[in-house]
């Protein structure tokens, strides 16, 4: 009996699960956020990183040459006025998320575990928020342990962070060029991304 009990929870439990998504709203990041997790924890999701440093696409530069370091004015979490270029000479990771959002949820354990692994010395981290109440990430990421700089746009993101979608990931060479862009969500915990990182900051 109680088999047979067993199999009918089971059976039904997709479709509760659909059925809570669908008729509370509240639910549906929480709940296709950690589906999306399970999937990235797959491993087929790896980003795919550029095998060499090519000058990044649509970035002006000076006069002789040299591409100026990116003028991308933010907010902290207790909002505190600051700018990207604070992080000048070291590499940076940043991405581009929200809280309302299913993919950028998925895959920001694994940009905390990857923080957890490199030399945050060289590499910094910047997790820029695009929720409308900052409030609202503060929250967030204290109810998930993240312990990653949250940051807001104080201005429109300049090119090249202009983005249509989110998550959305780049890398951001000491001088100040965007040798990484990714949109979608992506697995960052890996050797290779370490690797690639610690790379890049190398002197």
């Amino acid at each position: 009996m109680r088999s047979s009990r067993l199999r009918f929870f089971l059976d039904w439990l997709p479709w509760l699960v659909l059925a809570a998504v669908v008729c509370i709203p509240a639910l549906r990041v929480p709940v296709v956020g950690t589906l999306q997790r399970g999937l990235l924890a797959t491993g087929i999701m790896r980003p795919t990183l550029p095998e060499t440093s090519p000058a990044a696409p649509a970035q002006p530069t000076t006069a002789t040459g040299a591409v100026p370091y990116p003028d991308v004015p933010l907010l902290t979490l207790d909002g505190r006025p600051t700018n990207l270029r604070a992080l000048r000479g070291k590499v940076v990771f940043l991405n581009l998320w929200a809280t309302w959002c299913p993919p950028c949820v998925a895959e920001l354990p694994s940009i905390q575990a990857l923080a957890a692994r490199v030399d945050t010395q060289r590499v910094a981290f910047a997790l820029v928020s695009l929720d409308r109440q900052p409030r609202r990430a503060q929250v967030f990421a204290r109810r998930q342990g993240l312990t990653l700089p949250i940051y807001f746009p104080a201005a429109p993101l300049p090119a090249p962070f202009e983005t249509d979608a989110i998550p959305a990931t780049f890398v951001v060479t000491p001088d100040g060029r965007v040798d990484f862009r990714h949109e979608g969500m992506a697995d960052y915990d890996s050797p290779k991304v370490k690797s690639y990182l610690e790379g890049l900051a190398q002197p």
